[in-house]
């Protein structure tokens, strides 16, 4: 089992201008395992395909992860930021499944370039 270490992204709503929600972005990081280590190219009509993640990890929850996990969007994985598709409850542990790239929002003061 490989041991993982990186931020997980929450998407907190904030009303950034009176009667404005957006999604702020807060990150947190975590140490885990990696459960399951897999990837998937998917060949559309596209000129390039999709790269898809189907790694599982699990992390011990601290009780921020615990009461805010409707609030998680992606997980760090070797510089890159991979969307969080399916979360299982183990306590005291979470099982996040990765699927395809991340592309919603970013923290503040965040950059596109690593």
């Amino acid at each position: 089992m490989a041991k993982w270490y990186g931020a997980i992204g929450y998407a907190v709503p904030t009303e950034t201008r009176p009667g404005v929600w957006e999604d702020v972005i807060t990150e947190r990081n975590y140490f885990g395992d990696i459960l399951k280590n897999r990837r998937r190219t998917e060949s559309a009509d596209k000129l390039n395909d999709d790269i898809s993640l189907n790694h599982q990890i699990s992390i011990v929850a601290d009780p921020f992860a615990l009461k805010s996990i409707q609030l998680m969007r992606y997980v760090t994985i070797m510089g890159a930021k991979w969307t969080i598709t399916e979360l299982e409850i183990q306590q005291p542990r979470l099982i996040l499944t990765i699927g395809g790239v991340y592309n919603g929002p970013e923290p503040s003061g965040a950059s596109n370039t690593p």
